[in-house]
């Protein structure tokens, strides 16, 4: 039950971050490095100095943000009450300023952020709830409502058109491709598969990047079937949403999830207070 914040490391083209629950990949971030609201550290490892710290199975917790992080913004609002927490989600809310990736976009691709105090301490706590609005949506995003886009003109219950193949069969996506021909794209209208086309998707939606790309490219990207031409395995995403998920229509499913994060993503991020430092 931990979180971190993921972010882009030195060389990125383009700043980024991501809330995680699980242990990520280096390149989930490009070169990424990452920040944990908590650590963990066996308690045969951990010695007396943290024989009053809370264990958790034989694990010594001990909060991600350091003392003396804590007390330079608490020199900064010295008249108001915050927790650790709270600072850890106004971290990730701050990051996600468009004024402050504005701001410090040459510095943000050269070296890791940098945590200024805004002046006010109420933009500090409409940063910080911002930053875990945008958490419950990030690390939440296969669970969110799926945006109700058009499928092949209108009927969300695809059901009724499967006709005698099974929902392994209807499905299955080999590429999802954009409506239109290069360099005439329509990106309101995805072909999933040769049964679904999705259209009326918001453009609105791919304005949400992450890791240098829109966030529902990934997912056309990662939701696909590739075969690597060196050793011949196949990885079938379809496989994934069959017999770990359990649910065929998974892929579909998540790329209309992910509208909802990334129209909910930038909705937040530009209610955010104007950066005042």
């Amino acid at each position: 039950n931990n979180y971190a914040i993921c972010v882009t490391g030195v060389g990125a083209h383009e700043f980024s971050c991501l809330i995680i629950s699980s242990i990520p990949d280096f390149q989930t971030m490009f070169n990424g490095q990452v920040f944990p609201l908590k650590t963990y550290e066996k308690t045969s490892d951990a010695g007396e100095l943290f024989q009053q710290s809370t264990v958790v199975d034989e694990y010594v917790e001990r909060d991600g943000i350091s003392d003396e992080g804590y007390a330079h913004f608490q020199s900064a609002y010295s008249d108001k009450s915050f927790t650790k927490e709270d600072l850890f989600y106004y971290i990730y809310g701050l990051l996600h300023s468009e004024g402050y990736r504005d701001r410090f976009q040459n510095n943000l691709t050269k070296e890791l952020p940098r945590i200024p105090a805004v002046k006010k301490f109420e933009d500090f706590m409409a940063f910080s709830k911002a930053g875990r609005d945008l958490a419950e949506l990030h690390l939440n995003y296969e669970t969110v409502e799926p945006f109700p886009i058009d499928i092949n003109g209108g009927s969300l219950d695809l059901s009724l058109t499967m006709g005698q193949r099974s929902p392994e069969e209807f499905y299955r996506v080999t590429k999802m491709k954009f409506g239109g021909k290069r360099p005439n794209e329509d990106k309101t209208t995805v072909i999933y598969n040769h049964n679904i086309t999705m259209s009326n998707i918001p453009i609105e939606a791919y304005d949400y990047f992450v890791n240098g790309r829109p966030a529902l490219e990934w997912v056309m990207d990662r939701q696909q079937v590739t075969k690597d031409k060196a050793s011949g395995i196949v990885n079938d995403c379809n496989d994934y949403a069959n017999e770990t998920v359990g649910d065929p229509a998974y892929p579909l499913k998540l790329f209309q999830r992910v509208i909802t994060v990334s129209l909910g993503t930038m909705k937040i991020v530009r209610a955010l207070p104007k950066l005042d430092i």
